[in-house]
């Protein structure tokens, strides 16, 4: 049974844009065309690809094809390189979206140079996911991203590792909360009362420094922040105490624009480089970048 590529690309097409109308667009074809081709695939599989919606997701299936279609455009354009006759009229012009899995930290601090390093070598476009380092794993189970910046030192199946090395955070907050919080310094009491910054539900950093510093699990007030840009800004403006990366945090420690609730201690998480094997070797230079830069920035 022979593989409808062309349908394959319109499924890709509506995951990677959200839309039929985008899809159609990207492809230079009518947005009938694209979802006759979804359809009829979806009819020959007797299997639904893609959840309409806003935004129009991949199913488990339809990831499956992506994952495909992910690997069969980094061969083409390989082969296109060498021979660019035989670019179709769909084909040309084309570029290949990788897709990539890291947590908000990392991008906030040293991942976004060392993609932009990637891209301004190659003709790649990167679509970059976010989650919690331990759950970026996750994306690369599910076959939604080649690559991945992850807590995970054991290998996912399929995948290679690489250490990147280690994340630091300090515990900060400005002199006013500090004052106003821990006249008497870090008590249980007063930390209890302390309000934090928290990213999500996953975020789990605070509690892990909380119980590393009182030797158990404790409880305290949180504000909820999804940004790493705004547990700064937050910690400046005093709403709370957070986790904040050493690099983002050093320059407003010695302005004394923020000081550390424990100084001295820093928590650690040790990050690492997962790549889909079969993707490995055509995106050597995106490793090579990702770990050139963990090593100047991570200790690696």
């Amino acid at each position: 049974m022979a593989v409808d590529y062309a349908a394959l690309r319109a499924v890709a097409a509506v995951v990677r844009t959200g839309s039929f109308e985008r899809a159609a667009a990207s492809l230079n074809v009518t947005p009938s065309a694209v979802s006759q081709r979804v359809k009829h695939l979806e009819e020959r599989l007797g299997a639904v690809l893609i959840e309409r919606g806003i935004p129009c997701t991949a199913t488990d299936k339809g990831l499956s094809l992506c994952r495909h279609m992910d690997r069969v455009g980094m061969l083409e354009k390989d082969l296109m390189a060498q021979l660019p006759e035989l670019a179709g009229p769909e084909g040309a012009g084309q570029q290949v979206t990788l897709n990539i899995a890291t947590n908000a930290d990392s991008l906030g601090t040293w991942f976004l140079e060392a993609i932009a390093s990637f891209t301004k070598a190659s003709d790649y476009l990167v679509n970059v996911a976010i989650d919690d380092e331990d759950h970026t794993a996750d994306w690369l189970r599910r076959g939604r991203v080649l690559a991945a910046v992850t807590s995970l030192e054991r290998t996912v199946q399929g995948c290679r590792v690489t250490p990147l090395g280690a994340l630091r955070y300090q515990a900060t907050a400005s002199p006013d909360f500090v004052a106003r919080y821990f006249p008497d310094g870090l008590t249980e009491e007063a930390f209890q009362r302390a309000p934090a910054l928290t990213f999500n539900q996953k975020d789990r950093l605070q509690n892990v420094w909380a119980c590393e510093v009182f030797g158990h699990d404790m409880s305290f007030p949180t504000h909820w922040l999804p940004s790493t840009q705004s547990f700064l800004e937050g910690s400046l403006a005093g709403m709370g105490w957070a986790l904040n990366p050493a690099q983002l945090a050093r320059p407003h420690l010695e302005r004394g624009d923020l000081v550390e609730l424990l100084p001295g201690k820093m928590l650690e998480r040790h990050l690492f480089w997962q790549i889909n094997r079969l993707a490995a070797d055509q995106l050597r230079e995106l490793s090579q970048s990702i770990l050139s830069v963990a090593r100047q920035e991570l200790g690696s």
